[in-house]
């Protein structure tokens, strides 16, 4: 039908719809009019103990509240919640090739759009769909399994570009290596078909077996007639990866324990009520409960001077004996929405935020201040906040208040990769921020780099330097923002001419002692990596100092990549370099492979990393080899026998094509990821390596 309908397009755009038969439609009895990915015998309404009928608000009625005036949710506008009766996947017929264009329904908002019922159901039906991936990754989930099992040659989908973000790329990774990519464009233009918004969509092509890639970047957009856009594209050629991208595989990168409980997600409030304004403050007697509260937009653009009542550690009797002011104010602005919530916790703790938010709480505890930066921004720009103030969930708060770790974070090294490794989102396409590819797995420089005190204190110079000329400039000029500044800086990097609002940017922001204080800065880092070989980044717009750039910023990846598969080794092998051991490892301990958590003491953030089983099927080998004494040879001696290896092999098995003594087997996991991290190894789903291209 997708092919039809293109078909249809192409043919009144090139020969006009005169030559258009009709009826457009013609019942070649090929057309199934069912749901794609959830098959059940019937539906019927959902019951609950007592034989009642389960309904919740419909989501859109509201009424105005008899105290406030403020929309609250309707309760008497019910909707019928549906159960799914034996539900199961939804078989496909056979076909050579899989091309569809799915729905596009993010992973938060399915339960709303398409009933508690129906999503239970699903995700019930795909248990291997990880819950926080996109409902379109269970049409490129079931189109990749045939792929992979022969029934049908290729698959061509196009999904939102979030597939290269965390939580539905890892529906691409578990596909790989039983199937390649062979086609991709990560960002292009779209309208979506159901409200005529501008989105970005991504398109993807794989099939079975290793294969390199073809991998189309926009260069350039041209809005037509008709609300289309002309799209310039630029190919290049290799190994794609499963984040959409040729060159480093900087997805591989695993999050290291020197990171981790350092970054994390502003608080989620889920109650419009708990956010004050000053008068809003004034009236409720400046209560201590108050904590001044930044959001995104509070960073890029202007603060807006807003507070928000956090009652955390409060049971409802205390909050009302002793703040009962803040309690009625609560009760009347946010009681009445979390009433409608569908998860318990929400609704019985409605004076409370919407998640407790603990490893935020306890990562900033005691800080006279901490690095912060927007989730979703067009400039990826790093500043201190005050330890008083409660950072929004549309912001990442990073828990170190240290100038040099301020200086690294903002310079391009750490710029550059976050770029790479957290993906863009929104109809601007900005550049998301997520902590747990962006921030956990970065190695920071260290003494075995070639960070050197002096070289510290200068970075941490700088980078003061830095905070406080854009706090200046910004108290100076009430309504200069970062967002501003940042646009007038790339201007200056590609040689732009700038216009008379640009020019007074420039002069109220002083952008050329900007530019300045970041040059410096990225050589300094540069420095700190014992990297001075690349030299500075190649700003400029034109196709030469393009390329350059491209270039430049795979060689500095490349050796990221590298450089987090050794601290990777090093933690275990017990020696991890915390970045805050105060706080990370109080009681000194010696972190180990089997007595470190990876993951975050709350996995409720979408973007949290998921723990994949691993499989211990043992393939015997004939024979075995000598296990070489210096790294180099071993690293080769593992590719050699991956790559002659026609099977897949287990961590174990791969061990059993080797013989030797002394704890040689504990390096052998971090030999893998190095290999896979350059593209020389692939871990499947089951846990298994091949031979990489």
């Amino acid at each position: 039908l997708v092919l039809w309908i293109g078909y249809l397009q192409w043919q009144a755009r090139t020969v006009g719809l005169n030559h258009i038969a009709e009826p457009v439609i013609h019942d070649y009895r090929n057309i199934d009019n069912r749901d794609a990915v959830l098959a059940c015998d019937r539906t019927e309404p959902a019951r609950d103990e007592a034989g009642q009928a389960i309904t919740r608000w419909d989501g859109v009625t509201t009424q105005a509240h008899p105290v406030t005036g403020l929309p609250v949710p309707d309760e008497r506008a019910r909707a019928v919640q549906w159960a799914y009766v034996n539900p199961r996947r939804a078989e496909w017929p056979q076909a050579d090739f899989i091309v569809g264009n799915p729905p596009f329904i993010g992973a938060s908002t399915m339960r709303s759009a398409l009933g508690d019922g129906y999503v239970d159901a699903l995700r019930q039906s795909w248990p291997d769909v990880p819950e926080s991936a996109d409902f379109v990754m269970y049409w490129w989930h079931q189109a990749a399994q045939r792929v992979s099992a022969g029934h049908c040659e290729r698959l061509g989908l196009i999904t939102t570009n979030s597939i290269k973000q965390t939580f539905n790329r890892r529906v691409v990774q578990a596909a790989m290596p039983a199937l390649s990519l062979v086609y991709a464009i990560p960002d292009h233009p779209w309208v979506d078909s159901a409200d005529g918004a501008a989105v970005r969509i991504a398109m993807t092509v794989a099939t079975a077996g290793s294969h390199s890639g073809r991998l189309m970047s926009v260069r350039s957009e041209t809005p037509q007639a008709h609300g289309e856009v002309d799209v310039d594209l630029r190919e290049s050629t290799g190994l794609l990866h499963a984040d959409l991208r040729i060159g480093a595989n900087v997805a591989a990168a695993k999050p290291l324990q020197a990171n981790k409980g350092i970054a994390t997600r502003g608080v989620v409030l889920i109650g419009a009520g708990f956010v004050i304004t000053p008068s809003d403050l004034t009236a409720l007697n400046n209560t201590p409960l108050a904590k001044p509260y930044r959001n995104g937009r509070d960073l890029t653009d202007k603060p807006r001077g807003v507070y928000a009542i956090d009652c955390d550690g409060m049971t409802e009797a205390e909050l009302r004996t002793h703040h009962p002011a803040i309690w009625q104010w609560l009760f009347e602005r946010v009681k009445p929405e979390r009433d409608q919530n569908p998860e318990e916790y929400r609704r019985t703790n409605w004076w409370l935020f919407g998640r407790k938010n603990t490893d935020l709480r306890s990562s900033t505890r005691g800080l006279s201040r901490y690095i912060a930066t927007s989730m979703t921004a067009k400039h990826r720009v790093f500043q201190f906040l005050d330890g008083n103030i409660l950072a929004d969930q549309g912001l990442i708060a990073i828990a170190l208040q240290d100038g040099f770790s301020l200086g690294v974070v903002s310079s391009q090294m750490h710029v550059q990769w976050a770029l790479s490794t957290g993906g863009h989102l929104g109809v601007g396409n900005d550049p998301r921020y997520n902590n747990s590819r962006c921030f956990d797995p970065f190695p920071f420089p260290s003494d075995d780099t070639g960070l050197t005190p002096e070289l510290a204190e200068r970075i941490r110079s700088l980078a003061e330097q830095l905070d406080a000329h854009r706090k200046t400039q910004q108290a100076d000029h009430p309504s200069l923002t970062l967002t501003h500044m940042y646009n007038v800086l790339d201007q200056l990097r590609s040689g732009e001419a700038l216009s008379a609002k640009d020019k007074t940017t420039h002069e109220q922001g002083l952008v050329s002692v900007l530019r300045t204080l970041h040059d410096e800065l990225d050589a300094a880092v540069l420095a700190a990596y014992g990297w001075r070989d690349l030299g500075p980044v190649p700003w400029g717009a034109d196709e030469a100092a393009t390329t350059a750039r491209g270039e430049w910023t795979d060689a500095l990846l490349s050796r990221l990549v590298a450089l987090n598969a050794q601290r990777a080794a090093e933690e275990a092998n017990g020696k991890v370099r915390w970045l805050r051991p105060d706080f990370q490892d109080p009681q000194a301990t010696t972190a180990t492979q089997t007595d470190m958590d990876l993951g975050p003491a709350e996995t409720s953030d979408a973007d949290s990393e998921e723990t994949e089983p691993v499989a211990t099927t043992v393939v015997t080998a004939s024979g075995q080899c000598p296990w070489p004494s210096a790294l180099p040879a071993q690293i080769k001696a593992v590719a050699d026998v991956l790559a002659a290896t026609p099977a897949a092999l287990s961590t174990d098995a791969v061990a059993a094509q080797f013989k030797g003594k002394g704890r040689w087997r504990e390096r052998l996991p971090v030999i893998l990821d190095t290999l896979q991290a350059i593209g020389r190894a692939q871990l499947d789903a089951q846990g298994l390596w091949r031979r990489g291209l």
